[in-house]
This record gives C-alpha cells, structure tokens and sequence, in this order.
C-alpha cells in the first residue's frame, strides 16, 4: 500500500511539473543598432507582425515578447540572453542575426534547457558535431545560399573569380560552402572585418585580378557599402556580382537602388512566391511597415509560427521538454517559403532559388525569382550530428 501511494504521490507530482503556462515568454535578442541593425530589425518586424495576427498569442496562451539591443557584440548579447534566462525565465529565445554572437550566447540557452529557435544565425559548429536538442533553425545553414551560388556559377561557367567576405564563423562558412560547389579558379579570398564600410583597399585587389565574376558575403551596411563603391569605381562593367541572398535583398537593394539591377543572388524565400502564406505575410508587412519585407523578415516571421503550433501541440505545457522537442521536429505549421522538413540536426531541408534584381510591374527595384538551383537541399554538417 505505501508502494502503490508513493507511485501516485510520484505521478500526481510528474503531472504537476507538465500543468499549462499562462502565457509564454519569448526572449528576443537581435542586432538592432550599427551597421547590422537592418537585420535585426526586419527579424523582429517580421516575429512581431506574426504575433499580432495571431492575436499577442502562442498557442493560445498570451505571448510576452521581451526585447533586446545586442550592438553586434556577443559579450553584450551574452548578458541580455542570461538575464532572460535567469531572471525572466523565458520558454523560447531567438533574434540573432549573427554565427559568432549564436555560438556565444547558446551554451548558457542550451545548458539552461531553452529552446532557441534560430530567424537567422546557422554556425556549422551547430549543424555538426556541436548540434543540440534544444536548438533548431528555421532559415538555413550559413554555407547553403553561398552552396547555391557556386553550384550556379560552376553551371554557368564562370573560370576566375574573386570572394570578398568578413572574417568572421559565418564568412568562413561562407567560402567553405561556396567552394563546395564552385571548382574553378579563386584567384584571391579577401576577408575584412566585420562591421567594415570602406573597401578602397579590397576593390584595388579585386580590380589587380580581373576576374571575370565576384562573389561577396558582406550582411546589412556593409554589403550597401561595397556595392555602391564597387559601381563607384566601374568595376561593374567588366565583372559580374553575384551575392547571397542576405547580401541582396530589400534592405540593401532600397539602400542602393539602380546599380543593383542585373545583380544575381540565391534564395530560399522570394515575396513573389505564389502560395497564400506568402501572400498573406508579403501583403501585411507592406501594410505595417510601408516597405517590402526581405527575407530576414519571412524568418523572423516563420520564426514565431514554429512557435505557436508547438505550444499549441503540448496544449500549452512548456516544461515537458521532451514533448516539445517533439512538437518542434513535427513543424506543424505552413512556412512562407512553401514545404520543408527538419533534418535530425534541427536545421531544414529545403529548395534554393536564383533571383536577379530588376523592375517589377510596379517599376520597382526588386528581385524576381529565376528558377531553382537546388531542390530538397540538406547541409553538408548533418552526418557529423549525434544528436542526443
């Protein structure tokens, strides 16, 4: 009998431990000053747009969103993300924009059993041997879009070629991926520093080689900056540009404007998707927010999705972590971007996509959606991931 009351006791606890939240407390930290604030904040426009049409709600419970500043630094990130976690006690984080604050901020989220769920930032430490349970991306892996580009112009091929790129995780993930796929000659990698805006120096390298092609990784102002110095300087009449995605996108291409057009980039996410998430999502950020979003902003906005259909798959209990891991690796919810599936190590497996940046029917400077270039595309880390 004392056996059998004890067990109750245990089991009365256990459902105790699993009782629902009364609401679900998000910690968003993000880049939203300096050169890479336009990131951070087409991330939190898109989470905070998907919020509110899901009524200030995830999973039916009210959502609190709590909000963080961290300057491009990881040692202030650091300490925004412990607060939320010791002192807020948030059940998700997610917002940042950048792989060297990620890999800086996720062993305290990881080790306090928080789910992050990344809008942006895919370090290949976390896509292989350093993967974890409590981390899943809903964007990419940093090499995939720069493994597009080069499977693009190896198909086209394009015989010198110069990469210019930050020195930083994601720049190093950046040439890793594009030269995955690219086999012909790189005649130099020039690596800056991240958050620079003056490319004088890099533009007489580049210009020294004559390549016939240039690939640059350069996120938020900086990328601005590069593009207009290398028209600037007339290079873009002898060399073709081609750039990821995040280096060509609506905040940099309403930055720069015509000198963008003809430019190449590779995406998995267009606002001229045909599929009525898309729809939805493209025409209720121009009505908020009086621009066309880019595609930090559809992560951003995916982003807080995951995040509702998981808690409203645990009907609202949080604190079983098994059961919402469980909920997350189901992706119960419709992705702007059309169908995708998480690999065993939490990031997705998805299309890729080449665009060109040109006029709309609207006269607009935008990008159009080309063709796909990769089709069910995993990350080349995932065979390292025991997951456990």
């Amino acid at each position: 009998m004392l056996l059998r009351l004890t067990a109750i006791a245990a089991a009365l606890m256990l459902a105790g431990n699993a009782l629902a939240a009364d609401k679900i407390k998000v910690g968003f930290v993000s880049t939203l000053s300096g050169p890479g604030a336009g990131l951070g904040v087409d991330i939190r426009d898109g989470y905070n747009l998907a919020i509110k049409q899901l009524g200030g709600k995830l999973g039916d419970l009210p959502a609190e969103v709590i909000i963080a500043d961290d300057q491009q630094n990881p040692d202030v990130a650091k300490q925004a993300a412990d607060k939320f976690l010791k002192k807020d006690k948030v059940d998700f984080m997610t917002g940042i924009v950048f792989s060297n604050i990620m890999l800086a901020v996720g062993p305290s989220v990881f080790e306090n059993k928080t789910f992050y769920i990344s809008a942006n930032a895919g370090p290949s430490q976390y896509a292989g041997e350093q993967c974890n349970p409590f981390f899943f991306n809903v964007a990419w892996q940093n090499d995939n879009l720069h493994e597009a580009v080069g499977k693009y112009m190896q198909d086209k091929g394009f015989k010198n070629v110069v990469i210019v790129t930050p020195n930083y995780p994601g720049g190093k993930d950046a040439v890793a991926g594009f030269k995955r796929f690219y086999k012909g000659k790189v005649a130099e990698e020039i690596y800056t520093k991240l958050g620079q805006l003056d490319y004088a120096a890099e533009l007489a390298q580049v210009r020294s080689h004559k390549p016939d092609a240039l690939f640059f990784f350069l996120p938020g102002g900086m990328g601005i900056n590069f593009v207009k110095q290398f028209v600037a300087a007339g290079l873009s009449r002898d060399i073709q540009l081609f750039a990821p995605g995040f280096s060509a996108d609506e905040d940099v291409i309403k930055a720069v404007g015509a000198p963008m057009m003809g430019m190449f980039n590779s995406s998995h996410w267009a606002h001229d998707m045909d599929n009525p998430e898309n729809k939805r999502f493209v025409a209720e950020f121009e009505k908020e927010y009086k621009r066309l979003p880019s595609l930090y902003a559809s992560q951003g906005y995916d982003a807080a999705f995951m995040m509702d259909a998981a808690v409203r798959d645990v009907k609202g209990r949080v604190d079983d972590k098994v059961a919402l891991q469980k909920a997350l690796e189901a992706k119960r919810f419709k992705s702007v971007r059309g169908d995708f599936k998480f690999n065993t190590n939490h990031y997705p497996v998805q299309n890729y996509y080449l665009r060109v940046i040109g006029k709309d029917g609207q006269g607009r400077i935008t990008n159009k959606t080309m063709g796909t270039i990769f089709t069910n595309h995993a990350d080349a880390y995932v065979a390292s991931c025991k997951m456990k």
